[in-house]
């Protein structure tokens, strides 16, 4: 069985090597979708008994782990040491500091590796995250699918 919880989260970046726009500071509504895989839970009078995962228990662990660190923060990259000396330069700034230039396909990664440790299995009914759809617009996405990073 797959279950999958969706959450949205705002946050700034730029990708300083790019050609285009996105050179440019700016920012997204972002949308993330998260796939867990398990047995439904069978258990007797348990409060989980026919679900995968409580979808609120999914959340309260993205949210812990990923969203709330990400939400109103800026992503920058490493690299990017002009931005960073900027960022630095603000007042209790909001800054994740990534190994890579935040694209999609590189957060969607970055967010799975993030994620695949939270998501323990709990019941027995062999949870295990299978995908991380990263939106960055409601027409641009990216998918980190287990098997396949």
């Amino acid at each position: 069985m797959l279950i999958t919880r969706r959450l949205e989260f705002d946050a700034g970046h730029r990708i300083p090597s790019h050609k285009s726009q996105c050179r440019h500071l700016h920012g997204h509504r972002y949308a993330i979708e998260i796939t867990l895989s398990g047995e439904i839970i069978t258990e007797p009078g348990i409060s989980e008994q026919g679900m995968v995962m409580d979808y609120s228990e999914v959340k309260r662990i993205a949210k812990e782990v990923l969203v709330d660190k990400w939400d109103h923060a800026f992503l920058a990259y490493a690299e990017d040491h002009k931005l960073l000396e900027f960022l630095q330069s603000l007042e209790d700034h909001k800054t994740v500091v990534l190994d890579t230039p935040p694209t999609a396909e590189n957060l969607a990664l970055t967010a799975f590796h993030i994620l695949d440790e939270a998501y323990q299995d709990r019941y027995g009914n062999h949870l295990r995250l299978e995908q991380v759809r990263l939106f960055e617009t409601p027409n641009c996405w990216a998918d980190a699918v287990r098997g396949q990073l």
